[in-house]
């Protein structure tokens, strides 16, 4: 899944609009969107702005899966329970690519700083 799509799932789940998002990062609502239809790239920089607004973890942001979000939890009532029904071996996977992405967003980050 794309970056962009990403960030626009984890918008909606957020309940922001895409106007709210644009007047947070400064850009138009037009440029906001090219962005989440992927018609804009994402830089690093901007990519770190949309996690904070959006109130994730960078990492977290890049691995998003909703298929991961919406078939490990189930609502009853109030409570949302977390049924983490993936085996050992995708398990490790995850975190392991979770890592990889970790080590390259810092990876950026210095070179940005540098």
């Amino acid at each position: 899944m794309e970056i962009g799509v990403k960030v626009k799932k984890i918008r909606e789940l957020r309940n922001y609009s895409q106007e709210y998002m644009s007047e947070r990062i400064g850009i138009s609502q037009e440029a906001y969107s090219r962005l989440e239809t992927g018609k804009t790239k994402l830089d690093l920089h901007r990519m770190l702005n949309i996690a904070n607004i959006l109130e994730i973890d960078p990492i977290l942001l890049l691995s998003f899966d909703e298929g991961i979000v919406f078939n490990n939890c189930s609502q009853s009532g109030k409570n949302v329970t977390n049924n983490n029904g993936l085996s050992e071996e995708k398990q490790a996977n995850l975190e392991e690519r979770l890592e990889k992405l970790e080590k390259m967003i810092l990876k950026l980050a210095h070179e940005i700083k540098n």
